[in-house]
């Protein structure tokens, strides 16, 4: 199985990047994706944050198992951490984002106070690709103000954003140089984190399938007709005899067959499921 690395130069201009700025700032958001937190976790990114409050974001909710994202939030606030989860993409999650910024800055806050000063709390807002900073940041500022997309690696620099009280700093989203655990790198991969172009695919949608075949198998009934005792590729045949995608002659077109699986996923056509549990997060090391 080929092995996923992925740290293209932007991102190691963008580690020093932040390393350099953080200075400027009150706190840290750090955002993760809740199908998968662990994955999503950074950890040379709290390097920079030195005794600054973070708070940890698990976006993407609205995708995630319920179930699985309660228990993430119950063990990261046992361990100590000041952790929310939302859909950056809902207004309703503007409300919910802003109180928590202004929990876990409320020190910071009554000393500038204080000091009689009126400037904004600084944010760092930061994270691994596509997990969805620059929605986040469009969620409070109430406007297109960051650039957005589906596809990893879209915003290449740095910006400030005013948000009202906050002022946040988004920044590129940037791997670890090295991705040491190769099973939450295929996850990664999964919820589109890693660019595509790098990646073999039919090597994700088979992983996929058999890891939504142990953990949530009637989503892929209720797709695609899968029942359980079957192979990967069995399953992969099933995706592409549902979808229609056969090629003269009878054979299936397995190219689009991975594709749609893997974009299924993604636009939570598949349900809300979560790959990550208690054991990923803590060899992560975010407990």
């Amino acid at each position: 199985m080929k092995t996923i690395s992925w740290f293209p130069g932007h991102m190691a201009k963008a580690m020093r990047m932040m390393e350099e700025n953080i200075k400027l700032c009150d706190a840290v958001a750090l955002v993760l994706d809740a199908r998968c937190p662990a994955a999503s976790f950074n950890a040379r990114l709290l390097c920079y944050a030195g005794a600054r409050p973070v708070l940890y974001i698990l976006n993407k909710a609205d995708l995630a198992d319920p179930s699985a994202t309660e228990r993430t939030l119950s063990l990261l606030k046992s361990a100590g951490k000041k952790a929310v989860k939302l859909n950056a993409g809902a207004s309703s999650s503007g409300r919910i984002l802003r109180e928590a910024m202004e929990e876990v800055c409320a020190e910071k806050a009554a000393r500038l106070k204080e000091r009689g000063s009126a400037r904004p709390l600084r944010f760092l807002v930061a994270g691994i690709p596509n997990t969805g900073k620059s929605t986040l940041i469009n969620l409070l500022a109430g406007g297109k103000k960051a650039q957005t997309g589906d596809k990893a690696g879209v915003t290449r620099g740095k910006q400030w954003v005013k948000c009202g009280a906050f002022e946040l700093m988004d920044t590129p989203g940037t791997m670890p140089p090295s991705c040491e655990n190769q099973t939450l790198a295929r996850r990664l991969a999964f919820v589109g984190s890693i660019n595509d172009d790098i990646l073999a695919m039919d090597e994700i949608a088979l992983c996929l399938l058999e890891e939504l075949s142990a953990k949530y198998p009637a989503a892929l009934s209720g797709r695609y007709a899968i029942e359980g005792g079957l192979s990967p590729l069995e399953m992969l045949d099933m995706v592409c005899k549902k979808r229609g995608f056969i090629v003269r002659g009878g054979e299936f077109d397995y190219d689009r067959g991975e594709r749609a699986l893997i974009d299924d996923l993604r636009k939570g056509k598949l349900g809300r499921v979560t790959f990550d549990g208690e054991e990923d997060l803590r060899a992560a090391g975010l407990l």
